[in-house]
């Protein structure tokens, strides 16, 4: 059974631990997350409803085969699709319903050959290559011959056939995910996606303090390999003041192209503009201290390489 993404030994000793084990967990991942409450919901709704089934099988009830919860994730770039999908990951792991806790991510073009028969075969490897794993497929519109956004990619239709072969069988559990009118439009005329995708997640962008909060959580809490791990925010770097510095300072359209990417190019281009403005004498903690004016000057050069409002 190692071969399939999934996994159908169901246990009846006890083995998958505590019924609140992998809900306290998906607590604390979700607690990581600013916003996206709907995401958050559903997330618990899926994993409560999963734990009580495993505890249902694990009292030797015999309950009838249900589908794969296969996915779509809509929204725009820097929304948390990918970071909810490895959530997702580690709560259907932890449930049993995959081997691994892994997401192999592809992209359209990696799954498409420029000749006919080789999408087949590449997109037999990649869903090979994904066992026990989620295959996620970013910009899955693109596969899509109803695809209205211009972006339609020759021979997509032959991988997304072989996928929805490969989903019928319970070969492979998949999330498409990709900007929500572009899904929309390309898929609402595929009949077997329709028929598939069990779960539909909405991802809204993100509001100027929602940003803000991202950004104060982003620095207070880094990741060990961040070019922000040990730097700190100023005084003045209230979630108000933040908040209000990109408000004044980006267009909703920046904003929703970017999302959460907007705050890692501020922080990022915050912490060179420190280093520009700091002498060589600096020392103690002149030298980890982001300030506002830093913030503001980092995002200024985000609008104009973009040359957005």
């Amino acid at each position: 059974m190692e071969d399939l993404a999934i996994n159908t030994s169901h246990k009846t000793n006890g083995g998958y631990g505590q019924p609140k084990g992998p809900m306290d967990e998906l607590e604390i991942e979700l607690s990581k997350i600013i916003g996206l409450d709907e995401v958050k919901a559903h997330l618990r709704k899926l994993g409560k409803g999963m734990l009580l089934d495993k505890n249902r099988r694990a009292m030797g009830v015999n309950l009838s085969h249900k589908n794969l919860p296969h996915m779509a994730f809509l929204g725009n770039p820097g929304t948390g699709k990918t970071t909810v999908a490895r959530i997702l990951c580690k709560l259907l792991s932890s449930v049993g319903v995959l081997f691994r806790a892994n997401v192999f991510q592809v992209e359209p073009t990696d799954l498409v050959s420029k000749y006919y028969d080789e999408t087949r075969q590449k997109t037999v490897k990649k869903i090979q290559d994904t066992r026990g794993k989620i295959l996620f497929i970013d910009d899955a519109h693109c596969l899509s011959p109803s695809d209205t956004s211009g972006s339609y990619i020759t021979y997509g239709e032959e991988a997304l056939d072989e996928i929805m072969s490969a989903v019928e069988e319970g070969r492979v559990l998949v999330i498409f995910a990709g900007c929500t009118k572009p899904m929309k439009d390309a898929f609402s005329l595929n009949k077997g996606f329709c028929e598939r995708v069990e779960h539909f997640f909405q991802f809204d962008d993100y509001s100027c303090r929602e940003l803000a909060e991202m950004l104060m959580l982003k620095v207070s809490k880094p990741d060990e390999r961040s070019r922000l791990f040990g730097f700190k925010l100023g005084s003045c770097c209230s979630v108000d003041a933040v908040a209000s510095l990109i408000e004044r300072k980006t267009s909703e359209k920046m904003r929703s192209k970017m999302n959460g990417r907007l705050v890692d190019h501020m922080l990022n281009n915050g912490r060179d503009h420190l280093d520009s403005r700091l002498g060589s004498e600096a020392k103690g903690d002149e030298l980890l201290t982001i300030t506002l004016a830093d913030l503001e000057a980092g995002l200024d050069q985000l609008v104009r390489r973009l040359n957005v409002g």
